[in-house]
Formats: C-alpha cells, structure tokens, sequence
C-alpha cells in the first residue's frame, strides 16, 4: 500500500510540476505579446512618397503598392491564420491542419502560437522572439512538453531571419529606409532589403511584380534544417499571393514558405492563409 501511495504522490508532484511549467510558458507569452504592442507608435507619420527618394524603383514601387498614401505607419500587427503545417519530408509530408494568432513587430520581434490537431492527437505552443531572445515551446494535449528550444545565439538568429520576412510582406512600414534598414538594388523587379537589429543582420530580398505586389521573398537563413542538423545558412523564401488591404496596408494573405527555396530540394512545408490582419492602435497616456 505504501508503494502506491509513493507513485501516486511522484505522479501528483510530477502532474503539479508540469502544470507550473505550462503556466510560466503562457505568462512569458503575454509578456512577449504586451512588449510587441507596447513598441507600436503612437501617432506615427502619414505615408508620404517623398519618403520613398532615393530607393531602389522596384523597393518604390513595392511601398506604392503596399502602403495607402496618408496611411499611419503602424509597424505592429496582430495576425489571425490558419493553414496546414507539415511534420515530414516531401514525400511523406505529415500535414496538420493549424489556428494560429501571431504578434509582429519588426524589429523588436514576434510572437506564433499555434494550435494543431489531427485525429487525437493535439499539440499548441509558440514561437517567440523579443530583442534577441528566442523560443520554440510545443506542448502535446496542453500536458506533455514535446518541444524545447531557444535560449542561444543560434536560435536567436534564426528566429531574426523569419520575423524580418514576415515583415516585408505584414508590416512593410517597418522596413521604410531608416538608419538600420538599408535597400539596395538587385534587378528590374527586384530589391533587397536589410534589417540590423540586437547585433544581429539580416537580408532579405522581395520580387514584385509590374503593379509593385511582393510575389516572392528569398533570404539567406541560419539554419539547421539539413541532414546534418548544423546551424548555417541557406536559402529561405516564399511564394505570397491573394492580397488584401487592411487599414491601408495591401499585403499578401496566401503563404507558401520553406527551406532550400529555389533548389530541387524546396518543400513548402508552411502554408497559411491569414484571415485577419489589424494595426492595434496604442491608447495615449
């Protein structure tokens, strides 16, 4: 009897760690969250094209097209997606229909938390990234944690290189030209685009087509995601498509994105279309 007392108190103490652990990960979101939302501006400037002098004409022509003229430059944006994410290899993809809600905020960082099911099996979680800090924390039915990393300089890197995409096609005030953005030419519907941030770089760079619409994006990204399993760079991108406009930003709502872009060996193993997209206003104090 008093060795199934024993278990069954490891197992409570075990179930109350867990627990613990759970609600910590669930308070550092929020906090991740509130930091992004606290970084919008408030009474930011009003687009204007005279900001646009001296840009490349194919980064002019994606801003025309992106930003409404007198459209408040809020760099924060909150996302509502949904889509499939893959757990396999091309050839055995291992779809997973997923919700996800996501907090933008280039150069500050982001915030993703997903949840996914298919058939009884459930898994939710984040990834995160606030001035260069990272996680990746996944949690099977919402008890077991199935996915833990961060906390390193390589996955900080990493995690720099996809909110820096994600914001030229979500929030493309961010990248205006500034003292730590810098575009530079690369061909007649091509730009690249780069952000410094928290000691880190990243470039990234957009194609658009004859209306100024970023059709694809392609970066250089620190990445393990190779048999080797070693962090290093390697081409990252992306096909955008269905635009929308939302408070006088026109972005992309269609998603395609995954390793090696460009290569035989691309596979879009992210696919999401965003259902809703808004620029929370901060209130005054």
């Amino acid at each position: 009897m008093q060795w199934i007392l024993g278990i069954g108190g490891v197992l409570v103490a075990v179930v109350a760690a867990l627990g613990v652990r759970r609600f910590m990960d669930v308070r550092a979101e929020q906090a991740v969250a509130a930091a992004l939302h606290a970084a919008q501006p408030i009474d930011p400037p009003r687009f204007d094209e005279a900001m646009l002098e001296g840009l490349p004409e194919p980064a002019q022509r994606y801003f025309r097209f992106a930003i409404a003229p007198g459209s408040p430059l809020f760099t924060v944006a909150d996302i509502v997606m949904e889509g499939r994410l893959s757990l396999g290899q091309a050839d055995d993809p291992k779809w997973m229909p997923i919700q996800a809600r996501q907090v933008l905020g280039a150069p500050n960082g982001f915030l993703w938390h997903v949840h996914a099911k298919q058939g009884g099996l459930s898994i939710a979680g984040s990834d995160a990234a606030l001035r260069g800090s990272s996680w990746t924390r996944f949690w099977l039915a919402g008890l077991l944690p199935v996915a833990r990393a961060g906390g390193n300089a390589d996955h900080a890197r990493s995690a720099f290189g996809r909110y820096v995409a994600e914001a030229l096609f979500w929030t493309p005030a961010a990248l205006l030209p500034m003292e730590d953005v810098k575009w530079r030419l690369l061909g007649p519907d091509s730009a690249q685009v780069t952000l410094t941030a928290f000691g880190m770089e990243q470039s990234v760079e957009v194609h658009v087509d004859g209306r100024g619409a970023p059709t694809h994006i392609v970066l250089p990204r620190w990445s393990d995601a190779n048999p080797q399993k070693q962090f290093q760079f390697q081409p990252f991108g992306g096909d955008l498509s269905e635009y929308r406009t939302f408070d006088g930003f026109t972005v992309p709502t269609v998603v395609h994105a995954g390793n090696l872009y460009g290569t035989a060996d691309y596979f879009p193993f992210f696919q999401v279309r965003v259902t809703s997209l808004t620029y929370p206003q901060p209130t005054k104090s």
